[in-house]
């Protein structure tokens, strides 16, 4: 077939996907708005568009996001009718609607069929809007807002043959019309690369003094990793948790990646960091040798992250009821023992005592008496995460789980 992926910065979540398409013979091309090197990456040849406009300075505030998405809409669909022009016809087109490229695809091609990754529909109850109360704001204009927002999730759904979501509750968040049409297939994880090693060592840099600090599989460590610092994935729930924990095991260091960009939900207060304001907030509880052994560490190199998991005695991982993010099956799949928050979509991937601990998101006390008790017993640890790497890769394995699936939904499209 002939195969377009849109991805306004390819491959994303396609990038296992892409390739493999290409090596079995399919003729794949991506339309990015990426700056790009090289017209062909792994076999697929890629074009870029570019927005001609930016926003509008004066709109509806309610309208701001959609507009966005109707400029990129636009300015793929020029781009889609150049390839056209050119003879270019796909017979399958593969996008993600996140950003409104794909709108306009289907007036471009017709006849080709139009699959979308559906990653999560937005309500105003059940989900991550006002879940924290520390964060939640009485506003009784959500549910319209909430209407407005999923405008694009609407007419993308609408038009699309098919579609796929990487856990069952992201696509139970979809309403019932466009349900039936969403496969559950993960992205994959790749297990052989992620996989545990007891030989791993790190080391980094003291935050109190001009040292370096050399880590190994018998330090005791706590990871926390998301790609930003911020309440969306429980980083201040988390900290509040750090005095305790720091206190009942006073050889823990806690190893912090993130970066101070805002991924979702509100800004922090005009010229801070959240990743400061709660630092900060719990700095006075810290004596000056359970502050040397927190460590930020900002963003990490792939591999870097990777020896990060494997080093980890307990690995962190909480949030809204949102997205799941891949670190968390990443983690599972180098087989970290786990505590995590209760909250959807965790359920799905971690049982209680078996291949991880579930803890209720708002208590930050019960967060570190569970971190303690994981660190005190070594045992449990690993079995734990034996259970966590088997249930990985039994369901989240990229080569011989969810590339397969995900190719055979595609190759059984007629086009």
């Amino acid at each position: 077939m002939r195969i377009l992926f849109i991805h306004q910065n390819f491959p994303g979540q396609f990038k296992h996907l892409a390739p493999a398409l290409a090596a079995r013979g399919h003729q794949v091309h991506a339309l990015t708005m990426r700056d790009i090197s090289t017209p062909l990456w792994q076999g697929v040849v890629i074009q870029r568009y570019q927005p001609e406009r930016g926003s509008s300075a004066e709109i509806h505030p309610w309208l701001v996001d959609l507009e966005t998405k109707l400029i990129r809409a636009e300015a793929c669909s020029k781009a889609a009718y150049a390839m056209k022009d050119q003879g270019y016809a796909p017979d399958l087109i593969i996008a993600h609607p996140g950003w409104g490229e794909s709108l306009f695809l289907k007036q471009v091609w017709p006849a080709a069929k139009l699959m979308v990754y559906s990653e999560f529909y937005y309500r105003a109850q059940g989900g991550d809007v006002n879940f924290d109360p520390e964060f939640s704001l009485e506003d009784r204009t959500l549910d319209a807002r909430m209407m407005i927002k999923n405008i694009n999730n609407d007419l993308n759904l609408t038009q699309a043959d098919l579609a796929i979501s990487p856990t069952h509750w992201q696509a139970d968040s979809h309403p019932p019309q466009f349900r039936h049409k969403i496969s559950v297939i993960h992205d994959g994880i790749d297990t052989q690369k992620i996989a545990p090693n007891a030989a791993v060592s790190m080391s980094i840099r003291s935050s109190i003094r001009d040292e370096m600090i050399h880590l190994n599989a018998q330090s005791e460590v706590v990871t926390f990793v998301n790609r930003n610092l911020e309440p969306y994935r429980g980083y201040h729930v988390f900290m509040r948790a750090l005095p305790a924990l720091l206190k009942a095991r006073p050889q823990a260091r806690v190893l912090i990646v993130g970066g101070d960009e805002v991924g979702y939900g509100a800004k922090p207060p005009e010229g801070q960091r959240w990743r400061d304001i709660f630092f900060n907030e719990i700095r006075p509880q810290l004596d000056q040798q359970a502050l040397s052994r927190i460590h930020f560490l900002g963003k990490l190199p792939y591999d870097d992250f990777i020896a990060l998991l494997q080093l980890s005695s307990v690995h962190v991982y909480l949030t809204y009821p949102f997205v799941l993010s891949w670190s968390l099956l990443e983690a599972m799949s180098a087989g970290c023992s786990i505590v995590a928050s209760d909250t959807a979509p965790l359920r799905e991937v971690l049982r209680q005592d078996d291949n991880g601990v579930l803890v209720d998101f708002f208590d930050s006390a019960a967060l570190a008496a569970n971190i303690a008790a994981l660190l005190a017993d070594p045992a449990r640890r690993q079995r734990m995460g034996q259970a966590a790497r088997k249930f990985a890769q039994a369901h989240y394995d990229l080569r011989t789980v969810c590339l397969p699936r995900q190719i055979a939904l595609i190759e059984s499209i007629q086009p």
